[in-house]
Formats: C-alpha cells, structure tokens, sequence
C-alpha cells in the first residue's frame, strides 16, 4: 500500500507501489511493505516517538514485529519536502529521491544495517541502485569512506526504526 499525502512532481501511488514491488524482488524480502510520502512535520513527530529524536528526518522504516502479523514486512515513512531538497541539491528529480530512500528503506526491511555490517549494505544498495536505474545512494553521498572498507557508522539498531539520509536514520522506525 502506497499512500501519497505530500505530493511530488513525476510521481504517483500506482508507479510507487509497482518501484516498491521491484524494490522487494530486488532486496528478496518477503512480505507487503506500506509506504507513506508525507510533510517533515509528520517525520519529526514519528523520529520523536520511537527514535527519541526531535527533529526531522528523510525516511523512517518501521520493520513488523515478528510472528505479529503473517505477510507483512514492515512500514516505511518519507518525508516529501526533505525529499524534494535533497534531489535539488544533488540534481536528480524528487520522484527519483523518493525511489532512492525507498530502496534504502526496504534494505533495512530486509535486516540491512549499514552502521553495523561493514559496507555490506552500502555494496548492496550500490548494486541495486544501479540496477533499478537510480542515481547516487544514500549510504554513498552520507558516509565517508573508510579505507575502502564500507562507511562509518551511521545506521540504527534493529529493534527501533531507522532513518536515512542527510538527517538521521530508522529501523523499527529506521532511517
């Protein structure tokens, strides 16, 4: 399920729901995953609830809680107007910054942690952003490299959610 409440040029429910079907297939994580674009007000509040941080962020992924509900992977939270400055910045569209969090988040869905896994997620998000025809990822434009191994450490844990990007990261509300 894809819901739209902050709209973003070039880019719909139908065409976000059928990037977070590849997205799945791609990353082999089984199980619906729900998708919500929304205002940085509603991330901030949400990265304050189960982060414990009171601020804004760019995704938020929430995995479901084991053996809760069967065919669900999780939840995962984006902010439409991070989002939007982001692809500004780097000079790639909105609807792509959109693909690109969601990419991430789905890997954290997955039990990726790129604070915790030695560049593991960081070689996979690269290859699959690749693949899908995305531009520059996440972990790539946030994290200095660190003698060609992987990235610093900048993921959540896997019992609380993660956030992504340029502000703070979720995992059981991850970035």
């Amino acid at each position: 399920m894809v819901i739209i409440q902050e709209r973003v040029a070039g880019l719909n429910e139908v065409a976000l729901a059928k990037f977070v079907a590849r997205a799945r297939r791609a990353v082999g994580l089984r199980g619906a995953v729900s998708v919500l674009v929304t205002s940085s007000q509603e991330l901030r509040g949400l990265n304050h609830r189960f982060r414990g941080k009171n601020k804004p962020t760019d995704v938020l992924s929430f995995p479901a809680m084991p053996g809760l509900m069967r065919g669900f992977a999780g939840d995962v939270a984006i902010s439409a107007q991070i989002a939007a400055r982001n692809a500004r910045e780097l000079g790639h569209s909105a609807a792509d910054e959109i693909r690109i969090l969601t990419l991430h988040a789905v890997l954290h869905l997955a039990g990726y942690d790129h604070e915790r896994d030695d560049g593991k997620m960081e070689r996979m998000e690269v290859r699959l952003r690749k693949s899908l025809g995305l531009p520059v990822g996440l972990i790539e434009r946030s994290m200095p490299r660190t003698r060609g191994k992987g990235m610093s450490s900048k993921s959540k844990g896997s019992s609380r959610p993660s956030g992504a990007g340029s502000n703070s990261r979720a995992t059981r509300a991850s970035r």
